[in-house]
């Protein structure tokens, strides 16, 4: 399993509100399918990141792209392998 950075930048703020609990709706059902490893806002209102688990890009792809928030409009996607390490 490999490990996908979704970051998702503010592109309309009227929107946001709107088709906010599509969104969120649709991470909670990603989270129960064991498709996302972490997720979250940026605390400045810029957007949020979502760290999608999927075999390859492709499949990463087309999970972040079905977001309510990326379909309508409402945030921007930008989608990147990521290797995680962690330290401790």
């Amino acid at each position: 399993m490999k490990f996908f950075a979704a970051l998702l930048s503010m592109r309309d703020p009227a929107k946001n509100q709107e088709f906010r609990s599509a969104h969120v709706e649709f991470l909670d059902q990603m989270q129960k399918e064991g498709r996302i490893f972490a997720r979250g806002k940026f605390p400045d209102g810029s957007g949020g990141l979502v760290i999608y688990q999927c075999e390859s890009l492709e499949d990463a792809q087309k999970i972040a792209e079905s977001d309510p928030y990326v379909r309508h409009g409402v945030r921007s996607l930008e989608l990147h392998e990521w290797d995680m390490k962690f330290t401790g």
